[in-house]
C-alpha cells in the first residue's frame, strides 16, 4: 500500500536513494553521463538531510531566495518510492504562482501510480495554501515526464530557462503551468 506523507529529517537517505538512481535513469543521454555518474547518495543524503530540517523550521530551503519549500515521501513497505518537493513560486516572474519544485519516483516504482499519487496531493495542498495555479520545469527531451504532465492537466507555456540546474549547469527545461 502507498502512503504519502510529509518527509521527516530521517527520510533523507531513502529521498536520495530516489533522487540518485530516478536521475540516473530519467536523463540518460539528457545530461551529460560523467555528470549522472558522479551523483552521490551519500552526498544528497546530507543535502536532503539539510533540506528537510529548514523546511520543517519554515527557513528558506534552497539557494533562490527567502521561499521555504516542503517535500512529501511516497512510502510503500517501509521503503521511500517517490518524494515531490513543492511551495511559492521561486523564479522572480512566477512569484504569484506555486511550484512543483521536484518530483521523482524510483525507476523501480514507475508507472505504479507513485507519481500520480503525488502530483495529485501536491495540487491539493497548493490549493489548501490558496494558490490558484502552479508552475513546473521539466528538462527539455525527457519525453516521459512531459507526458506524464500533460496527462495531468499541465502545459507548456513557452518558459524556458537555460543553465540553472543548480548542481548541473548548462540544462535547458521547459516551464509546465496548470490552473488549480
Amino acid at each position: 500500500m502507498l502512503n504519502i506523507r510529509w518527509a521527516t529529517v530521517a527520510d533523507a537517505r531513502g529521498v536520495a536513494v530516489v533522487h540518485v538512481d530516478a536521475w540516473r535513469a530519467a536523463y540518460a543521454g539528457l545530461i551529460d553521463q560523467a555528470v549522472l555518474d558522479a551523483q552521490s547518495v551519500e552526498k544528497r543524503t546530507a543535502m536532503w538531510g539539510t533540506w528537510i530540517e529548514k523546511s520543517l523550521a519554515g527557513e528558506s530551503t534552497d539557494a533562490y531566495g527567502p521561499v521555504p519549500h516542503r517535500l512529501l515521501v511516497a512510502e510503500s513497505d517501509g521503503r521511500i518510492v517517490g518524494w515531490a518537493g513543492f511551495g511559492g513560486g521561486r523564479d522572480a516572474e512566477t512569484t504569484h504562482l506555486g511550484e512543483l519544485a521536484g518530483l521523482y519516483a524510483h525507476p523501480s516504482a514507475w508507472s505504479q501510480g507513485v507519481g500520480h499519487a503525488l502530483l495529485t496531493r501536491v495540487e491539493d495542498e497548493l490549493r489548501a495554501e490558496g494558490w490558484t495555479a502552479a508552475y513546473l520545469w521539466v528538462l527539455h527531451g525527457n519525453e516521459r515526464a512531459i507526458r506524464f504532465y500533460e496527462s495531468h492537466g499541465w502545459a507548456a507555456d513557452g518558459g524556458e530557462k537555460f543553465g540553472e540546474g543548480g548542481s548541473v549547469q548548462g540544462l535547458h527545461e521547459l516551464r509546465h503551468v496548470r490552473e488549480l
